[in-house]
């Protein structure tokens, strides 16, 4: 399917809820079905984003916090921005919602957080992935934790409670939310109820990027 207008799709949820499972076969089903898209991640692969993903143990609160913010500034200038701008579907492993839940959990006031992310672009959709805290904290414990972020019950019951407020928050800010339960639905199942909703988008009118 050529044609479509560049749509920018971020992809966030609690450690365990299947973002990156997700995130993949969405990829693919986008592509089966004719349309161009691009994966990405925050943090991203460029040298910021390194510094971000696997410094968790070195820098925390605030620091990281800015560190995040300035990779994703550059991240949308760089890599986003230019792929939306060539009409492709840009779907984003992690974005905003991310840092509005991590960075608290990580002990950094909520108003501080917004204000870092206060130029950044809205996606056109942002989906956000739930799914039972017993859950997600097993397929962590399966899977071995990424960061010092997945440590066990308590931070996955936390991590819930703060996507849920985040969800509220951005909703507030115009943010496209799509909250999908993912605790007993399929891989499947959930790529189909993205792809219907970035179907929908994509054949709509041309929009601008949108910042908070």
């Amino acid at each position: 399917m050529t044609g479509h207008r560049g749509l920018f799709v971020s992809i966030d949820g609690s450690g365990g809820a299947g973002k990156s499972t997700i995130t993949r076969h969405l990829h693919h089903r986008l592509t089966n079905q004719g349309y161009t898209a691009h994966t990405t991640t925050e943090p991203s692969r460029d040298q910021l984003g390194e510094i971000a993903r696997h410094g968790t143990d070195t820098y925390s609160g605030h620091a990281l916090a800015c560190l995040v913010a300035a990779d994703r500034y550059h991240h949308l200038a760089a890599e986003i921005r230019p792929q939306l701008a060539a009409g492709r579907i840009v779907l984003c492993d992690r974005y905003v919602a991310s840092s509005y839940v991590l960075q608290r959990m990580d002990g950094v006031p909520i108003d501080f957080i917004e204000a870092l992310n206060a130029a950044t672009d809205i996606p056109d959709l942002a989906v956000i992935l739930t799914a039972d805290p017993e859950v997600t904290a097993r397929r962590i414990h399966e899977r071995g934790a990424h960061s010092r972020f997945e440590a066990g019950i308590t931070t996955s019951r936390t991590e819930a409670e703060l996507y849920a407020d985040t969800a509220h928050r951005l909703t507030r800010l115009n943010y496209p939310i799509l909250a999908i339960d993912t605790t007993k639905s399929t891989t499947e199942q959930v790529v189909s109820t993205i792809t219907q909703r970035i179907a929908q988008l994509a054949a709509g009118p041309p929009g601008e990027p949108r910042t908070a």
